[in-house]
């Protein structure tokens, strides 16, 4: 009678111990379970498109990066010094300029500024060059990506996302200062790719 008595607290306790190691899991509106993100997974962009993506990263996470990392024009210049022939860095930057010329027509529009006696492009579009405003944040990995055409497409989306907040530029602007936040891809010899993030008039305070 004991031996029996053991035994059912026995299979109770076995019972109650399966019980616990079970995990209760949801279910959809479908009846089909609901399976938990893997916690070590990157971001699943799959079902975004390059222009769902470029907004989505934009104001909560571009424009802060940009502002938070933005090099002043002195140390972008000796950035570019420290680079070896062939290595190429893309930065933010944050400083202020002269509008020295507005080139309003074709595909690749451009506004070139007086840096400091040194002349830089800025692109206007639509066509743009490069992956600067990408490259610079820092936190846009290949590997989050399905492949090369998809991260490329969102260098393109940022870009585009990038000259849509602009102020309309016009002859109006010529010769007058500003305050400019860009992206530029730098090499030992050359500053390229550059793609203004923000555009304001007046000189730095």
């Amino acid at each position: 009678m004991r031996l029996r008595s053991i035994q059912h607290v026995t299979t109770w306790l076995m019972a109650l111990l399966l019980l616990t190691a079970c995990r209760v899991v949801d279910l959809d509106s479908s009846g089909k379970p609901i399976i938990p993100a893997d916690p070590s997974a990157g971001p699943d962009y799959s079902n975004q498109t390059p222009q769902q993506i470029a907004q989505e990263f934009w104001g909560p996470k571009i424009l802060p990066a940009a502002h938070a990392h933005a090099l002043d024009w002195a140390t972008l210049k000796r950035t570019q010094g420290q680079l070896a022939t062939g290595q190429t860095k893309s930065v933010y930057s944050q400083f202020s300029a002269k509008i020295s010329a507005i080139d309003a027509d074709g595909m690749q529009r451009k506004l070139t500024l007086n840096v400091n006696g040194e002349m830089v492009i800025l692109q206007l579009g639509p066509i743009i060059q490069g992956n600067a405003v990408r490259d610079a944040a820092g936190f846009i990995n290949f590997d989050d990506f399905k492949n090369q055409v998809q991260f490329a497409r969102i260098a393109r989306a940022l870009n585009v996302r990038a000259i849509s907040g602009l102020p309309p530029l016009d002859a109006t602007w010529v010769g007058q200062p500003v305050n400019v936040l860009a992206a530029f891809t730098l090499s030992h010899d050359s500053i390229d790719d550059g793609v203004a993030l923000e555009i304001k008039r007046g000189a730095a305070q």
